[in-house]
């Protein structure tokens, strides 16, 4: 298993900072990861003092999966001394590459991240200095183009995101096993459960304060997680996940990363197509570089038709999950399975509910 980002953020910073105390950079460094609660050491690629007052180090990315577009990216860490009588102990901020909230214009360094570099750093910034540190990722703007991070209103590079230092494998089989684990589980305390896809989906869970109990996270693998419900005896599962993601299922794809397949533009143009839309804005659909961009068009150009569209992909994905169901589990697993979804947008607002969904969601906001 390798490391998330910040990790290997926390090191280039660390590795920096001794180039300041100590005079060269050191060839790797050991950090505490606080979750989980142990140390690890992780090797540094270059580093260097640029003078007196502030050094540069670099490390390079190990996540665990090979298809992570991280893999082998720089990170940089920019370190200098700044006043300690005016200026907080260690300053973090987010340089080139590093995302920031379209909204607040904040740098993407997450709870987990700030607390992992601050931790580390003051272990070995002396008493009587402060500093800056500004995390660089000089293929972050070109890397984030080939993920969602902009969906989720975050521009201009990547997220030092996460909430543990281990960089679970998303396409491993390994992986997959945990996730039925969980579900296992779960499935002993409650008939019913949520699939929540991905960290997003679990923060939507929360907000609409679905029960930690009834919730298992998911990755890219819900087929063979529909099936696993369906074997656990699950009465009712509610697919709750981020449109641009869901919307593979209503195509009948069931692992949804996008190295296997990316059809999503042309699922919602068919659906568009269905709903009599005319043939320009159709082309428009097609076009459009990512599902939330498309329906933000459809909102303005077709708006009394968007949400019966959204509807249909909704209900089709419920269809479509109980079609793999029985497709793949022996008579009669499965057959007593009720699956709806529920799908947010950017901004984890709920953009349609299927017939299903709304009905196993109503039941368990009851509880």
């Amino acid at each position: 298993m390798g490391y998330t980002l910040p990790v290997f953020a926390a090191a280039a910073a660390v590795a920096a900072l001794r180039c300041l105390t100590e005079g060269t950079c050191p060839q790797e460094v050991t950090l505490a990861l606080l979750r989980p609660n142990r140390c690890a050491t992780l090797p540094i690629a270059q580093g260097a003092p640029l003078d007196d007052q502030q050094a540069l180090a670099i490390t390079y990315s190990e996540p665990s999966d090979p298809l992570d577009l991280t893999r082998h990216t720089p990170i940089w860490a920019w370190v200098r001394w700044q006043e300690a009588a005016t200026s907080p102990k260690i300053h973090l901020e987010g340089g080139f590459g590093v995302g920031r909230d379209r909204t607040t214009g904040e740098a993407a360094i997450y709870r987990y991240a700030r607390l992992l570099l601050t931790t580390n750093l003051l272990f070995y910034c002396p008493k009587e200095r402060a500093i800056a540190v500004t995390i660089i990722l000089p293929q972050g703007r070109d890397l984030a183009e080939r993920t969602s991070n902009a969906a989720f209103g975050i521009v201009e590079g990547l997220s030092l995101l996460g909430t543990t230092a281990l960089a679970q494998p998303l396409t491993a089989p390994e992986q997959l096993e945990r996730y039925r684990q969980e579900l296992a589980e779960k499935a002993t305390q409650s008939p019913t459960l949520v699939f929540c896809i991905g960290e997003n989906g679990l923060q939507v869970a929360q907000q609409l304060q679905i029960p930690p109990s009834l919730c298992v996270k998911t990755a890219n693998w819900l087929g063979p997680m529909l099936v696993a419900a369906a074997q656990h005896k699950v009465q009712q599962l509610l697919l709750l996940g981020y449109h641009g993601k869901l919307i593979k299922l209503a195509a009948g794809i069931f692992h949804t990363h996008h190295h296997l397949a990316d059809a999503r533009q042309e699922i919602l143009t068919a659906f568009c197509a269905l709903a009599g839309l005319d043939p320009e804005i159709l082309h428009q659909v097609w076009q459009a570089p990512t599902v939330e961009a498309a329906l933000k068009f459809l909102e303005t150009m077709a708006p009394q038709s968007l949400p019966e569209i959204l509807s249909q992909i909704a209900n089709r994905i419920d269809q479509r999950a109980i079609a793999y169901i029985h497709a793949h589990c022996a008579a009669p697993i499965g057959r007593s399975l009720q699956v709806g979804c529920a799908l947010f947008g950017r901004d984890r607002q709920i953009v349609t509910t299927s017939e299903i969904g709304e009905l196993i969601l109503s039941r368990i906001c009851r509880q």
